[in-house]
């Protein structure tokens, strides 16, 4: 563990995980933190997998508080983690998150951020009841890999626009949760058994992005 400053006078926890190829930068969702079984379970087992896997706290869950930073706040710390991880691992830089947090990390890479890919887990293309409201728009203009976990019953994505608007788009690879709700739970699986099939699942297709060419 250790601490890496987003801004001059602020810091925020870090923890990394494995030491394997590629890397995976992983940001929480907006109800948890990098503690919370759905990251700390999912980091390790990545890690597990054999790659190298980076948790941090946003500035918010930082101080203990529960509501989410304003969205600038969370992409300066997001990508001043980032940077962080990028000055100490030579390999890939693959930029991760569930639900908010990987809308953060959709965000920076809509933007230019170089990183050579992207997961999300559970990401949250509408306000749960809201889907009128739709986190769609910077989703095009992402040119690198993306690998979207998708749950049947998500709230928080209905299938119908996600089929629509997402799962067509260039590089976009989707893995589909029968069952699955936005937190991932599944009838049937305990959270060990779901934390295992996401961590294979994206150190599988990670390799595949970044493999030598013949």
């Amino acid at each position: 563990m250790t601490r890496v400053a987003w801004a001059a006078g602020h810091s925020v926890t870090v923890r990394t995980r494995g030491d394997g190829e590629p890397a995976l930068l992983l940001a929480h969702g907006a109800g948890t933190d990098q503690d919370h079984p759905l990251i700390a379970g999912l980091a390790e087992a990545v890690a597990a997998a054999g790659a190298t896997c980076v948790t941090f706290n946003y500035p918010y869950t930082e101080a203990g508080r529960r509501r989410p930073d304003r969205q600038e706040k969370l992409l300066e710390c997001h990508r001043a983690v980032a940077e962080w991880l990028r000055t100490r691992h030579a390999g890939p830089l693959v930029l991760a998150g569930r639900s908010m947090g990987g809308r953060m990390a959709s965000y920076l890479a809509s933007e230019g951020y170089p990183a050579e890919a992207l997961v999300l887990y559970a990401y949250p293309l509408h306000p749960a009841g809201r889907p009128e409201r739709l986190r769609f728009d910077h989703l095009p203009h992402i040119d690198v890999p993306v690998l979207f976990f998708q749950g049947s019953r998500d709230a928080l994505s209905r299938a119908e626009l996600f089929d629509r608007l997402v799962r067509p788009l260039p590089g976009v690879r989707v893995f589909d949760l029968e069952g699955a709700d936005h937190s991932f739970r599944v009838r049937g699986l305990s959270r060990e058994d779901v934390n295992d099939l996401l961590a294979a699942e994206t150190v599988s297709w990670m390799r595949t992005v970044f493999a030598d060419p013949p």
